[in-house]
């Protein structure tokens, strides 16, 4: 597979903030790659650096093999990146907005394809109404139309579905993954660990500027294969100390990952034993919430960061 994306010992520092700490990941042509972490963990800062936004300190970042410091031009011309923050120009509609966007890349006649993005986008209805009067979820569609207006072979989402309505992220992911199956390269930022989990064929984990686990989907919920226990505890009865240390959650609702269906009766007889009543149980698999916070956990408690290849 060819790279799409090679970004190699990238660090960042803000002051005296650390925001990446010698990044190393190469993605492939035609990859659906996820990037999480949590807040702060670096991914906007990674972004930002592939985009040309931020200069990094030190390190190499190429798209489709031009460096995104010395050959700019063309970097970013094969990147397409829909921001987080909601950036927009309020002075002209959406199609002129889509139009001038065009112009950019130096792209004329353009509107037949900016017709098929706003109508996957749900956006045809609103192709002559000004970018002040569309509402908070509208206008984070038209970046995602922005971002693809050009054509261009990697496309960057950084949180696109952040404040969106269902029925969009539904019509918006078929889109994303039709683009996919035609050879875009995407690469996901994500706090709705479900979307990664269905979408991203392999994963990142980003903690402290710095990559704790980089595996494909299938691999990284496999290290954690087994069953979730999650149980409501009623009243103010603390969860017994003995527990303390494999559970999670918080404020009565507690959940313990088993590697095997053996372990349900010590936890459930502990939890009698010291005086708990269970409002509510329920058992599930292990899904991508629990690789991430099992490789977030495991990460801290190493004291430093290890990538799993």
């Amino acid at each position: 597979m060819n790279v799409a994306v090679s970004i190699d010992r990238v660090e960042k520092r803000f002051s005296s903030l650390q925001a990446l700490a010698g990044v190393s990941l190469q993605i492939g042509e035609g990859e659906f790659f996820g990037l999480l972490g949590p807040n702060g963990a670096g991914k906007t800062t990674l972004i930002s650096c592939l985009a040309g936004l931020v200069r990094p300190d030190a390190g190499r970042l190429d798209v489709l093999g031009h460096d995104v410091v010395s050959d700019y031009r063309a970097a970013r011309r094969l990147l397409g990146v829909v921001p987080q923050e909601l950036v927009f120009d309020p002075f002209f509609s959406v199609r002129e907005t889509l139009r001038i966007q065009s112009g950019y890349f130096g792209i004329r006649r353009n509107d037949d394809w900016i017709d098929e993005i706003l109508a996957n986008l749900d956006l045809t209805g609103k192709a002559d109404v000004n970018m002040r009067r569309l509402s908070g979820g509208m206008k984070r569609r038209v970046l995602v139309a922005q971002a693809l207006v050009h054509k261009p072979p990697v496309i960057v989402l950084d949180e696109p579905t952040a404040g969106v309505d269902v029925e969009l992220r539904q019509g918006l992911w078929q889109f994303i993954r039709r683009l996919n199956r035609d050879g875009h390269t995407v690469i996901l930022t994500t706090h709705y660990l479900e979307e990664a989990e269905a979408l991203c064929s392999r994963i990142a984990m980003l903690k402290q500027g710095r990559i704790v686990a980089l595996d494909t989907t299938s691999n990284l919920l496999a290290r954690f294969a087994g069953q979730t226990l999650t149980v409501r505890l009623a009243g103010a009865v603390p969860l017994p100390p003995e527990l303390h240390a494999r559970a999670t959650g918080g404020e009565g609702s507690w959940s313990f990952h088993l590697s095997r269906l053996g372990e349900i009766e010590p936890v459930l007889a502990t939890l009698r034993q010291s005086g708990c009543l269970i409002d509510d149980l329920r058992l599930s698999q292990a899904d991508l919430e629990d690789v991430f916070l099992g490789v977030m956990q495991s990460s801290s408690d190493s004291g430093g960061a290890r990538a799993a290849r």
